[in-house]
């Protein structure tokens, strides 16, 4: 996906399913900021809210493996003790 800048030039933006936990919520965080602050097109605010809505999917699908992985831990601690 590329975003225009208004002056008719894109950035190359990586794709969300390439981006860790980090990177998505920090993205997410800057696109919140762009939002906020407002003087944006239509367009260009439309593209930023669907990237923020897929980011926000990306980083609430981290959280879940995450949480996953340490109910996985856990329970393997406690087989190993029983």
């Amino acid at each position: 996906m590329e975003l225009d800048d208004h002056n008719g030039e894109t950035d190359s933006v990586t794709p969300i399913s390439q981006l860790g936990y980090e990177a998505c919520r920090d993205e997410l965080i800057e696109v919140v900021r762009l939002l906020e602050q407002g003087g944006l097109d239509l367009d260009t605010s439309l593209k930023l809210w669907e990237r923020g809505e897929v980011l926000a999917k990306r980083c609430e699908e981290h959280l879940a493996g995450a949480r996953q992985r340490v109910a996985d831990a856990l329970a393997a601690s406690e087989a190993e003790q029983d």
